[in-house]
């Protein structure tokens, strides 16, 4: 399949340019040419697929002109190995589990397929490929164990400095080899504007092949959409139509739900549910995408003041704001909220929902309390809740049991390179 850029369409490049590169020369972020329709047929049977195999139809139509069967179901199945299961509230509301991966959140769908489709196409090649990336929490972990060790492919971390939770900084700053953490002194709009600016600067790109593992890589927000068309499948009652409420940052969850529903996934309603950071909901509400400077909440991970896929969002629907905004309901939620959701969910279902769950949590029912049907409505849970024990700590009583991985990285020493949010520091650091 060819892929264009969202700053200029006649700017087309491969499958494997657009993964390796990241992001187009002119800035723009990779698009499919177009979006290719799932049959009748594999949503008829859709219940009867693991979840393996409902990946690897999704990815074929992406990518089965450029890898072939046997290798793009080993990329599939060798990173998409851990469950994405659908929890019950009550009848009418479920949570989509995406913490069941090796870092305990949604990112190591995207990161473990974009470190395995970037290791077949780089396979035999001479050249080292220089993974950089920006987190606002997530992303760093799931990067680094993801491409941890990968032969050809080092990886530089930036994250705000003292904006991020303790266990998340453990996670990106502790596994060393050819992984290198380096700690912003600002926030996560400096560490994407810094990544940005080094794709941009001939005088790296000449000498250094630059390539992102964020979600502004099209190979990381393609694995995304696997789990929605898999949440679906799971569902018993399929005759009510489905609601997604998806916690939202720098938007790239969302981004892979709209093009599960380009592709055919029969999704009433999508929850663009946001914190603090509400550029997204004020564009939905007033039609003025204006960027501002992040603040810092408790879910960190959506701590966004310029999200980047909002220009994918864009090109899906041809700028056409009365289609998005039909299709998206948001809202935003502020940290008192999201602490009083957590306590109702914890409260009323005796489930422990995480801080980014808990603002999906309650910006859906800002939508479905004030409809009279009722929805399958599906929240997406990105995070463990134990990586967050010192917010539920506010609330929740009883100890929170860390998984075992968890624990045992918060017995490794934190390394990482301090930095100020200067373009020229982090240009010098790229070329020393």
């Amino acid at each position: 399949m060819i892929f264009y850029s969202t700053n200029n369409k006649n700017n087309k490049v491969s499958l494997k340019d657009a993964v390796l590169k990241g992001i187009a020369d002119d800035g723009g972020l990779f698009m499919p040419e177009y979006i290719p329709q799932l049959s009748k047929d594999f949503f008829n049977n859709i219940s009867s697929y693991s979840f393996q195999e409902i990946s690897y139809k999704v990815a074929e139509e992406f990518c089965g002109e450029d890898i072939s069967e046997n290798e793009l179901k080993d990329i599939i199945y060798s990173s998409i190995n851990f469950n994405a299961p659908i929890v019950a509230l009550d009848e009418d509301t479920f949570i989509l589990e995406l913490f069941h991966g090796p870092t305990f959140a949604f990112k190591d769908f995207g990161a473990r397929f974009t470190a395995k489709i970037m290791s077949y196409f780089i396979n035999n090649q001479n050249k080292d490929i220089n993974i950089l990336v920006a987190t606002s929490g997530d992303t760093g972990s799931a990067v680094a164990n993801g491409f941890y060790n990968v032969p050809g492919i080092k990886v530089t971390i930036l994250y705000p400095s003292n904006k991020v939770s303790y266990l998340q900084e453990k996670q990106l700053t502790t596994l060393g080899g050819n992984i290198t953490a380096l700690e912003i002194d600002g926030t996560f709009d400096d560490c994407q504007r810094l990544v940005k600016a080094a794709f941009a600067d001939k005088g790296i790109t000449n000498y250094k092949n630059l390539s992102s593992a964020n979600s502004i890589n099209i190979s990381r927000l393609l694995p995304q959409t696997f789990y929605y068309f898999n949440a679906y499948a799971q569902l018993k009652n399929k005759t009510k139509d489905l609601v997604f409420s998806v916690p939202s940052g720098n938007l790239g969850n969302l981004t892979a739900g709209l093009i599960a529903y380009k592709m055919g996934l029969p999704v009433y309603k999508f929850i663009a549910a946001v914190n603090n950071n509400k550029v997204f909901a004020e564009y939905i509400n007033n039609g003025q995408f204006i960027t501002k400077p992040s603040v810092l909440t408790l879910s960190n991970a959506m701590d966004v003041g310029n999200p980047s896929n909002a220009a994918r969002i864009f090109d899906l629907f041809k700028n056409d704001y009365s289609l998005i905004s039909d299709l998206i309901f948001s809202r935003s939620k502020s940290d008192d909220e999201t602490l009083t959701a957590i306590e109702e969910v914890y409260d009323r279902y005796n489930y422990l929902i995480d801080p980014h769950g808990a603002v999906g949590y309650a910006v859906l029912h800002d939508y479905v309390d004030n409809q009279d049907i009722k929805y399958n409505s599906i929240i997406l849970e990105t995070a463990h809740p134990a990586k967050f024990t010192d917010v539920m700590s506010k609330i929740i009583s009883e100890n929170i049991i860390l998984p075992e991985e968890l624990n045992k990285c918060l017995e490794k020493e934190k390394v990482s390179v301090k930095m100020s949010n200067k373009y020229d520091d982090f240009k010098s650091f790229l070329l020393s």
